[in-house]
């Protein structure tokens, strides 16, 4: 139907089938922001965050949910997860988290949901430590920055 690769002849949602197709390395990175008020930044910059370390818990939290993705996105393929980083960097310019990810298997099928699904959770989880300081937080820009491998190729963000 229309290219849609999830929907079936009967027109409902499934499971692509991916047992044809070659194993490949493919990788994939992404990426998110975490704009929070000057308070909150301060708090953060000086780790002074009472629930703990934002930024190395938002790491671990980030890197749990990749390998939980296809727990949490119900038609995203269980696939072994050979590298997840996940990277937070304070911005000094906007007050802001700026989280990245790169992910990396050899699979069937592409690792950008595992890199995109990190960046999010990491991202909430900067949200959640904070929150009770500031409930305006603003989680924005999540977005697949490059992939390669497998049948469609390189992409990279312009």
């Amino acid at each position: 139907m229309n290219g849609l690769t999830h929907i079936n002849s009967s027109g409902k949602a499934e499971m692509v089938d991916v047992s044809l197709k070659e194993d490949t390395v493919r990788t994939a990175s992404a990426a998110a922001e975490v704009f929070v008020t000057e308070e909150v930044w301060e708090k953060i910059k000086n780790n002074e965050v009472g629930k703990g370390d934002v930024l190395a818990l938002a790491k671990f939290a980030g890197i749990q949910a990749a390998k939980k993705t296809s727990e949490l996105i119900p038609l995203c393929h269980n696939i072994p997860i050979s590298k997840i980083q996940v990277e937070l960097k304070l911005n000094d310019k906007n007050r802001s988290v700026e989280i990245n990810s790169f992910a990396k298997t050899v699979a069937k099928t592409g690792i950008e949901m595992e890199a995109m699904t990190a960046v999010s959770l990491a991202a909430l989880t900067v949200y959640d430590m904070c929150k009770a300081m500031d409930k305006s937080i603003r989680i924005t820009n999540i977005r697949l920055i490059s992939k390669s491998g497998g049948k469609s190729g390189e992409y990279k963000a312009g």
